[in-house]
């Protein structure tokens, strides 16, 4: 019988770490509205920390982080930075950790390579690549327009330089921190090849964005890789972590509070996706784009502020059906892709 899902810990206060499990240290590092923070964790190796994750790279996050290394974490070094995977939230300040502290950098090759690259990737107007991608989304015209002529957020403004040279985890792997041993456990979808660590004791799961609790991640499809499909590689990476699930570990996310009742939640995430994916196969049965399905897809009214995060996430569930057979697709004279039901199905 799976359990219920239950969070034991409040979080902590800015500043302030929560003790999670025999030394394993919980903070939150600052975030923009509407999110507001991410987690970050510390696991204590005895002669120096391992830290999970490090926010984005702001004077205001350095500075919670100076109180941290003066405060809870004071008398030993950060010695190893382990990021999750490659976004700007995650990885932000690895850079700052790798050249003023010496922290070793342990992540996946995919996140390494992604970061640095977005990283050096400045733009000061949108590249043609991007307008075209937006434009087959069926983006709004008043926001193309605006967008056109903006410069764009770029990684850069919110991560800093990141040095060469980083050690590899994998698919497979087993690494020692803070007094465990965990297998290294990679998911897709949220983020490629986005690293999760269980311990071997069954106490602990380290899941970054893979493995939320009271929110479920942004799967967005890009113009770095238009024809991926993240969201079937989200379920297939929630199938395959099943088997390892046990209502007993403690999950530490990325965002939100830890939890316990991983199996329940893998089921949550997996059916979740299910009934929107069946949502919008019902609703095509009439010609859209991605971004006329944002009320049957989401079910409420999408805020300009969220605009772009829905729009990538709906183009990735209708190229999902797509890549499924489920649904046909043509191109607009606008450069939109129009999305439909096969009449068989």
């Amino acid at each position: 019988m799976i359990g219920p899902i239950v969070t034991p810990f409040e979080p902590p206060e800015e500043g302030q770490m929560v003790e999670v499990a025999d030394g394993v240290l919980w903070a939150q590092m600052p975030l923009p509205q509407p999110l507001n923070h991410v987690n970050v964790y510390a696991l204590d190796d005895g002669t120096g920390w391992t830290i999970v994750d490090t926010g984005v790279d702001t004077e205001r996050t350095r500075s919670a982080w100076r109180n941290l290394l003066s405060g809870p974490l004071a008398g030993k070094p950060v010695t190893r930075l382990i990021a999750t995977h490659h976004h700007l939230d995650h990885i932000g300040l690895a850079g700052w950790f790798m050249t003023e502290f010496g922290t070793e950098l342990l992540t996946t090759r995919t996140a390494y390579l992604m970061a640095r690259m977005l990283q050096l990737d400045t733009q000061d107007r949108p590249t043609p690549q991007m307008v075209a991608f937006w434009r087959s989304c069926g983006i709004a015209p008043e926001i193309l327009a605006e967008r056109e002529t903006t410069r764009p957020f770029n990684t850069s403004d919110a991560v800093g330089p990141i040095p060469l040279g980083f050690t590899r985890i994998q698919e497979g792997d087993v690494i020692k921190a803070g007094g465990r041993v965990w297998d290294v456990r990679c998911g897709d979808g949220h983020a490629p090849e986005h690293a999760t660590l269980w311990s071997h004791d069954g106490e602990l799961v380290i899941g970054g964005d893979q493995l939320l609790g009271s929110i479920s991640p942004n799967l967005g499809l890009h113009a770095t890789e238009p024809e991926a499909d993240p969201v079937g590689d989200w379920i297939d990476s929630c199938m395959r972590f099943r088997p390892y699930a046990t209502d007993t570990q403690i999950v530490l996310t990325g965002h939100k509070k830890p939890y316990r009742g991983l199996p329940a939640r893998l089921g949550q995430l997996i059916d979740n996706h299910a009934a929107a994916l069946e949502r919008l196969r019902v609703f095509l049965a009439e010609p859209a784009t991605a971004c006329d399905c944002f009320d049957a897809l989401f079910r409420r009214k999408i805020k300009k502020g969220e605009y772009g995060l829905a729009m990538v996430e709906a183009m990735a569930h209708c190229h999902h059906l797509f890549a499924k057979g489920l649904v046909t697709r043509e191109v607009r004279e606008d450069g939109a892709y129009v999305w439909q039901t096969r009449a068989s199905q």
